[in-house]
């Protein structure tokens, strides 16, 4: 596991101290745990957080009370006191007493695992719909916590916990809370229905889609600006992109396909930004093809692809045809390379290896195109002949006799529509044939 580094800046409005909850349910699996705290410095870091130091507690379960118990939370407060701290981020989800006692206890700011990912993503959201989807997330995760927040809220004047929705419509009473989710649900309908609209635009024309899938920081981003040349913003940090991107790439038969790059998946992510955040993870959804986005260089890999296989059997798109992408193997030894593997058909690749990008993209073309067949076409049959432009890519046509042959590249599922059709003529001209040959030797 990788050394957590603490980062102080006095001048940052939020310097916190991040405290973790392991029970001896998680103890079985205390590699994970540490993970999810060392994970926790990286958020916490992204939203601008000073993080002075961090606590574990172990723990037979949760207090109900003050979640880490009555002495580790006066070691807590001790802690804060002597490094000047005014921010306690929990690893987990805290209930909205927790919250009150511990705030009443320690006397600072109490943020918990949800909320501070809830506050990336309202820093993050730049389109209509991510700034609607963060909102309702918000707004519903602050529902049922509403009582007692407005100290918490209105603490040291903004920081983390703080953004979205505001401190002026928390204080508001549940009915407006509730009137006001109501109201994002139908906004989000309404962007939904364009969205489907699109989709089904797209599926008319005939265009693939192809959806990138992956833990957050995985490089999804990175590879899909250099698949497509795309101007996307890229950084090395959790969540760097959060709005949905789509653009044009062309395959090397040169039929262009629509790659998009969905929000980057993270353990624990919270239901309310599940719900909320169907309608971009829907791309997944509606796509030809997924490509699963890995970071080989993690030590956690394997957990990063269990996380993103459970949610996307949630959204109900893990029968999709899928494509496992070992990201990053310029970062793995000749060894570690070697134990990459996964279920179905994979790749490792660097996103900056042309040949690497080359191999990707006759894959994806393979995955989506399917087999080469070769087409005989009554002379007299046009409509038939201009249906093998639609069912695939035409590599090759001949003449020969009173019959047109084409060698397509298939689309499988346009084929697979149209199937019946081409057999039927193709045995209608066998029998011509026949006959015709038949007639010459007598």
């Amino acid at each position: 596991m990788k050394a957590v580094s603490h980062t102080v800046e006095q001048d940052v409005a939020d310097r916190a101290v991040l405290v973790s909850l392991v029970t001896q349910k998680q103890k079985k699996n205390e590699e994970l745990a540490e993970y999810s705290l060392y994970e926790l410095v990286q958020l916490a870091e992204t939203a601008g957080v000073a993080v002075l130091d961090t606590m574990t507690q172990y723990k037979e379960s949760k207090d109900t009370k003050w979640f880490i118990g009555k002495g580790k939370v006066e070691e807590l407060k001790a802690k804060l006191e002597e490094l000047g701290g005014n921010t306690a981020i929990f690893d987990q989800e805290l209930s909205g007493a927790q919250v009150r006692n511990l705030e009443a206890a320690l006397d600072v700011k109490i943020i918990d695992r949800t909320q501070l990912i809830l506050d990336i993503f309202a820093q993050r959201a730049k389109t209509r719909e991510g700034i609607i989807q963060v909102e309702l997330a918000q707004l519903t995760y602050l529902l049922p916590r509403l009582s007692g927040q407005g100290k918490n809220l209105s603490r040291l004047g903004g920081g983390i916990g703080t953004r979205g929705p505001g401190e002026s419509k928390l204080e508001t009473d549940r009915r407006h809370i509730r009137g006001r989710i109501d109201e994002l649900k139908a906004q989000l309908a309404e962007v939904t229905r364009h969205r489907t609209l699109h989709r089904e635009r797209r599926k008319k024309s005939g265009v693939f889609q192809v959806a990138l899938v992956g833990y957050t920081n995985a490089g999804k981003s990175t590879l899909l600006k250099q698949l497509t040349q795309a101007d996307v913003y890229i950084e090395n940090q959790l969540f760097a992109t959060l709005d949905l991107t789509s653009r044009t790439m062309t395959l090397p038969s040169g039929k262009e396909i629509v790659i998009t790059d969905t929000v980057g998946f993270i353990q624990n992510l919270p239901h309310d930004l599940v719900a909320a955040f169907r309608a971009t993870l829907e791309e997944a959804n509606e796509a030809d093809l997924i490509l699963h986005v890995v970071d080989s260089s993690s030590d956690m890999r394997s957990e990063h692809m269990r996380v993103v296989a459970e949610v996307l059997e949630e959204l109900g798109a893990h029968q999709k045809e899928q494509l496992t992408i070992f990201n990053k193997i310029d970062q793995c030894s000749q060894e570690e390379q070697e134990l990459l593997t996964a279920p179905g058909e994979f790749l490792k690749i660097t996103a900056f290896s042309e040949a690497n990008l080359e191999l990707l993209r006759n894959t994806i073309q393979d995955k989506l195109m399917g087999d080469t067949k070769t087409f005989r076409i009554p002379a007299n049959r046009g409509d038939h002949q201009a249906l093998m432009y639609r069912i695939g890519d035409v590599l090759e046509t001949d003449v020969n006799e009173d019959a047109m042959v084409f060698k397509v590249r298939l689309n499988k599922e346009d084929y697979a529509k149209v199937a019946y059709q081409l057999t039927a003529y193709e045995e209608q001209l066998a029998q011509h044939e026949a006959g015709h040959d038949e007639g010459e030797n007598q």
